[in-house]
This record gives structure tokens, C-alpha cells and sequence, in this order.
């Protein structure tokens, strides 16, 4: 039986005033959508991306007429996630753009076969340039997304809008969006995921202006973020960190990215059974460090972890065993700033954390995320938040 839209919504709030932050997963088949259940996952998304993913292909093939996508969420939905998901509200991708429906219609019939509410996806958010002009002119246009939304929600369906910016954002949310995503693009990583993804500090410009737009019209708009960059929980901490978002969606994070490791290493680990220790060092050195480790991935972990003392670039280049300087590249293309500005902000967004939730010192709060001089952290501070340490602290007390 499905979920109705009161029922979501105060399930999510309770969660967000509990711990904070809200998961929703993106799946494609009944296992994914049963241990996302089990670990806890406050909404699932039956997307066809999904299914696609499940086939060994990109999200991208969401976006192609490789199949009717709307039938193959009805049927995946209804056969493998719902039997599956009882006790989580189910969100259906609708590509409302299908010109072979009548929207009104076919979410009744969303609704009648047991899903909670409706999701834009896929989108023509994702698509630009010439493409997009000549699908506008045909009226397959972000407009009939909108519109998607404001029917379900008439019918008191949960609607959550993936968006891509500000004036979006306040048209999804007077058409009575109840939850609103930032969409940042494919996400990046393992072995199909997006190759050219924005970074890290570009992503949080864009949810900065999506989520601040969403309370010019509401400031109760529940925020979350979807893709792009974010593909590890370090990622997200740092949106949690530096943006409003109040939860993450995801699909290859949860999904795809995953199985390729777990498959792929235990395939491996079988495959080697019997293989002198030589054999594997000259399989190493043959396929080149490169296959086997992500540095920009090893920095923000290192950081993540040792932020309080001192971190110097030089010491993470040696260890990896790369240039400086090819490594700082690696790490401002990928992350949107260099490796001081972001040691400082993951710094000041610990301080943020401790001063909310712990009556501190101030000059202690500053030794426990690494800065020795206090004057140095209250400027700091200051520059990077618009007010000083004091007055923050005050806020939150």
C-alpha cells in the first residue's frame, strides 16, 4: 500500500530533525532496494537509469530511447521494489516529456499501482545547446516537468523536483514541490561513471543558489543534492559542511560503484588464489600505480582524518609517490580549489560542528581543528563565514 504524501513528509521531517540528513537511493532492482531498505534509507527512487546501471551501461542511457521508460519503471517498480519496500515510500521516475501520455491519467495509474509519489526524471534539465532548442520548440520542455508536479501534488501525491537552478527551483516549488534536489550532473567514478563532472566547489556554488532561492519561497523546502562530484561520504560531508542541503540522493553511489568494486575484487581474489607473492607485485608494476589508487580521493580521506595537526602537500605528494605539482593539478581540477583552501574550509567546517553542539572555548576550538595561533583562526573564520567566532557561537547557545 503506498505511502500518502502527509505520511512521507512527517517521516522525513522526523528524520531531519532527529540526525540531520535524509538518504534517498536510486535503484534499479529488487536487491538493491531491499539492503538499501535494511541500512536504513529513508526513500527510494525507481528510476530507469537505474535499470540500465543493472544492465552494465551508463545512467546516461536513461536519457535514450533505448526503451519506453516510463513502462519499464512500471514494471520493474511494481514486480521487484514495492514487494520489496513496504515499509519505505517508493518515488516514481516519470518522464513526463513522453508525448504518448496524458499525464493526468497515467499518474493516476502511478498512484493505483502502489508508488508514493513522482519524480522528474529523466529530464530535459540534463540536456543543452541546439538539442534542447529544437526539443522546446516541440514542447518537450522542462515546463511539462512542472507541470508533472503540480498535477501529482493536486492529487496529494509526495513530489520531489531534481532542478538545475534558481528560477526552476521556485517554479517547482509553487507548483507544490514538497521536496527539492539540486541536480549536479552524472556522478562520477568507477568504471562508467561520468568522466567530466563539475568539481566540488562548483557543485557548492550551485546548491548555494538553488537552496537560497527555495527559501525566498519557503524556508521549510526540504533541500537535498543528487550526483555530480559527490560520490563518497567525505564529498558529502563537505556539502553538509558548506551548503543547506539536508540530505543526498544517489544511484551509481549506492549502486553501480559499489558491485563494480565488490565484483571486481572478488573475482580478482579468486583468480590469484594460488599466485606467488612475485606474481602479484609484477602484475602491480606492470599495470602502474595509476590502476590501483585514486590520489585525490587519498587526500581528502588523509585530510578527513588528520586535519587537527599539521598537514603539509609536500609529505601527501611523497607518499604517493607523485610530483607536487602534477598532484596539486590533479587535485584543482577535480576538487574546483587548491588543497589550502580546502584543508581551511574542511577546517572551519569541523569548528562550525564542534561550536553548535559543545560548550568550548573558543582558542580550543581552534587547537582541535589544527590552528596554533587563535587570532589566525577568529580572522579565518571570519572571512570564510561573514561573522566571528563569537557571534556564532552565540547564535547556537
Amino acid at each position: 500500500m503506498a505511502w500518502q504524501r502527509e505520511q512521507v513528509l512527517k517521516k522525513l521531517k522526523n528524520q531531519i530533525r532527529i540526525t540531520g540528513h535524509i538518504i534517498g537511493v536510486a535503484v534499479g532492482a529488487g536487491i538493491t532496494a531491499k539492503y538499501a531498505l535494511k541500512a536504513g534509507a529513508d526513500l527510494l527512487l525507481a528510476l530507469n537509469s537505474g535499470r540500465f546501471r543493472q544492465m552494465g551501461q551508463s545512467s546516461l542511457a536513461g536519457w535514450l530511447p533505448f526503451a519506453n521508460c516510463n513502462e519499464m519503471v512500471i514494471d520493474f517498480g511494481t514486480r521487484e521494489i514495492i514487494p520489496v519496500a513496504k515499509e519505505i515510500p517508493v518515488i516514481f521516475g516519470l518522464n513526463a516529456t513522453d508525448p504518448t501520455i496524458e499525464l493526468d491519467e497515467y499518474i493516476d495509474l502511478i498512484s493505483a499501482q502502489g508508488f508514493s509519489g513522482i519524480n522528474n526524471f529523466p529530464t530535459v534539465g540534463m540536456i543543452d545547446g541546439q538539442f534542447r532548442e529544437a526539443l522546446e520548440e516541440d514542447g518537450i520542455s522542462f515546463e511539462r516537468e512542472i507541470e508533472a508536479i503540480r498535477i501529482a501534488h493536486n492529487k496529494n501525491l509526495f513530489t520531489l523536483a531534481f532542478v538545475f537552478d534558481a528560477r526552476q527551483a521556485k517554479e517547482m516549488l509553487k507548483a507544490g514541490a514538497d521536496l527539492i534536489c539540486a541536480h549536479l550532473g552524472l556522478t562520477k567514478g568507477g568504471y562508467i561513471g561520468a568522466k567530466k563532472v563539475l568539481s566540488l566547489h562548483s557543485a557548492k556554488l550551485i546548491a548555494d543558489e538553488i537552496f537560497n532561492a527555495c527559501d525566498e519561497v519557503s524556508v521549510d523546502t526540504i533541500k537535498m543534492i543528487y550526483g555530480g562530484p559527490v560520490k563518497t561520504p567525505i564529498d558529502l560531508s563537505f556539502m553538509y559542511n558548506n551548503t543547506k542541503t539536508m540530505g543526498y540522493i544517489g544511484g551509481s553511489s549506492f549502486e553501480r560503484i559499489p558491485s563494480e568494486d565488490a565484483i571486481t575484487n572478488i573475482t580478482k581474489a579468486f583468480k590469484k588464489t594460488g599466485y606467488i607473492e612475485q606474481d602479484e607485485l609484477l602484475v602491480k608494476m606492470i599495470e602502474g600505480v595509476k590502476n590501483h589508487y585514486d590520489y585525490v580521493d587519498f587526500i581528502k580521506e588523509y585530510v578527513s582524518v588528520n586535519y587537527m595537526n599539521e598537514v603539509l602537500f609536500s609529505d601527501l605528494a611523497n607518499v604517493a609517490h607523485i610530483s607536487r605539482s602534477h598532484l596539486s593539478a590533479l587535485f584543482k581540477k577535480e576538487v574546483g580549489c587548491t588543497f589550502p583552501e580546502y584543508l581551511v574550509q574542511f577546517r572551519i567546517s569541523k569548528a562550525k560542528e564542534i561550536m553548535k553542539f559543545n560548550n568550548i572555548r573558543l582558542n580550543e576550538v581552534a587547537n582541535m581543528v589544527g590552528f596554533k595561533d587563535y587570532a589566525h583562526f577568529s580572522k579565518t573564520f571570519k572571512r570564510l563565514t561573514g561573522i566571528s567566532p563569537e557571534k556564532y557561537q552565540i547564535r547556537f547557545k
